[in-house]
């Protein structure tokens, strides 16, 4: 690390589509009041739609709100539990992003990237301070639903991009084989295994020798040990046999509604406990009947499904981490592509927003019960307190003991960063 580090891991959360914050978190009297007028021209100026569905009138939320904790911040109904750790979270009420599209703009947000061929930040992670647990991948996305690389993205946002091929994410399935072909064939005795292992390594070895540049080679021979180790390690990482039926209940295992994504959360609790640095959860849709948060249409629908997948097993999430005396070296971001806007599209539904929109992080030396910035006074942009997807990335290295300016990888002549040329730390929301 290049100073003291404040946290230890990363348990990311990606709402893949793009949730409506204006109905989660954003409070915004104002736009009530509004309902159903157009866009005052004091706001459309400049404004680009991000689709083709035009800007629609004003469209105020039909939720209930309310304000929790000693903090006072505002929840609305679609988030009961989660409200109950108010006093737990930090909200950036000012975060903004480039591009409109889904996937632009999920590029952006997890590799600091406009175009494919960036690393992902948890492969920055883990190319600035190593692993912890040699057993395991350091960097590891769990899934749920249809969604295998946020909102439809693909393996392109848990990419090494440029960096060596051994720091890309390791995709862990649901189930109790949590990747696949990794069980010792039937017959094969551990012997056996190792024998042949240790024969692909000799002959990987000397190939790689002729091609030092070609660093896939390398990663195979590190993929295939960690293969070997994790045989074992993999499976105990992810087995919830041993946790109490409280915990499971804590994380909504006992829910049809909630059991995959909070197992997927128990699951990144119990891999941070064994070491690993970076684990990026995603939240996609249940079935075919939802485009995850994508709600350009009937968002009363979407969002009170997609909010039910995941209030219970994140508030869950934030209580186990607590009650272990985990959540002060663990930061735990929730975030998006881009927000919503408050403006409607087909009558009840919101388009892309990327010019306003609320994240928030928890943990990890960052201030808790503390909401920094603000969108104006409908929730189009962000208006005070602005934190940049880059910002985020520079603010969560720092408490990592890594600083954005210094992790560097000589690539093409240039000495590349994690986010680029840009981002500030958000000094404002350390403790």
């Amino acid at each position: 690390p290049h100073h003291t580090p404040k946290a230890k891991a990363v348990i990311w959360l990606h709402m893949a589509g793009a949730p409506s914050t204006l109905d989660l978190f954003d409070y915004k009297p104002e736009l009530v009041k509004l309902h159903g007028q157009p866009l005052p021209d004091s706001f459309s100026k400049n404004l680009k739609t991000a689709t083709d569905g035009g800007v629609g009138a004003l469209y105020a939320t039909k939720r209930t709100w309310k304000q929790y904790g000693e903090s006072g911040a505002w929840f609305s109904d679609l988030v009961p539990n989660l409200a109950q750790h108010a006093d737990k979270i930090c909200f950036l009420k000012g975060s903004k992003t480039e591009g409109s599209t889904h996937v632009i703009a999920s590029l952006k947000l997890h590799t600091s990237g406009l175009v494919p061929g960036r690393p992902a930040l948890g492969s920055w992670i883990q190319y600035g301070l190593g692993t912890n647990n040699p057993d395991l991948p350091a960097f590891v996305v769990l899934a749920n639903g249809r969604s295998t690389g946020g909102g439809g993205r693909g393996q392109v946002i848990w990419s090494s991009g440029f960096l060596p091929a051994v720091y890309q994410g390791t995709a862990f399935r649901q189930g109790d084989s949590p990747i696949l072909h990794l069980d010792r064939p039937a017959g094969v005795s551990d012997v056996e295994q190792r024998n042949t292992l240790e024969l692909l390594k000799s002959l990987n070895q000397r190939t790689a020798a002729r091609y030092p540049a070609d660093t896939e080679l390398e990663a195979r021979l590190r993929s295939y040990d960690l293969a070997y180790r994790m045989q074992k390690s993999a499976p105990e990482a992810v087995d919830l046999s041993k946790e109490t039926d409280a915990t499971k209940k804590l994380y909504g295992l006992d829910d049809k509604s909630t059991v995959e994504y909070g197992t997927n959360l128990l699951r990144a609790r119990r891999l941070i406990e064994k070491g690993v640095r970076f684990v990026h959860v995603i939240s996609g849709s249940p079935d075919d009947s939802l485009p995850d948060w994508d709600a350009h249409n009937n968002i009363e629908k979407n969002h009170g499904t997609m909010a039910k997948l995941v209030d219970k097993p994140i508030a869950g999430l934030l209580a186990d981490l607590e009650a272990r005396g985990l959540l002060k070296d663990t930061l735990v971001v929730w975030t998006s592509e881009f927000g919503r806007t408050p403006y409607g599209q087909t009558g009840d539904g919101r388009d892309h927003n990327p010019w306003g929109f609320t994240s928030w992080v928890a943990g990890g030396g960052i201030k808790a019960g503390y909401t920094h910035g603000a969108t104006d006074e409908i929730g189009l942009r962000a208006a005070s307190g602005i934190v940049d997807t880059y910002d985020l990335q520079a603010t969560l290295l720092h408490q990592l003991g890594l600083d954005h300016r210094k992790l560097t990888f000589q690539y093409q002549g240039r000495q590349e960063k994690a986010t680029t040329v840009f981002g500030d730390v958000v000094q404002e929301i350390i403790t």
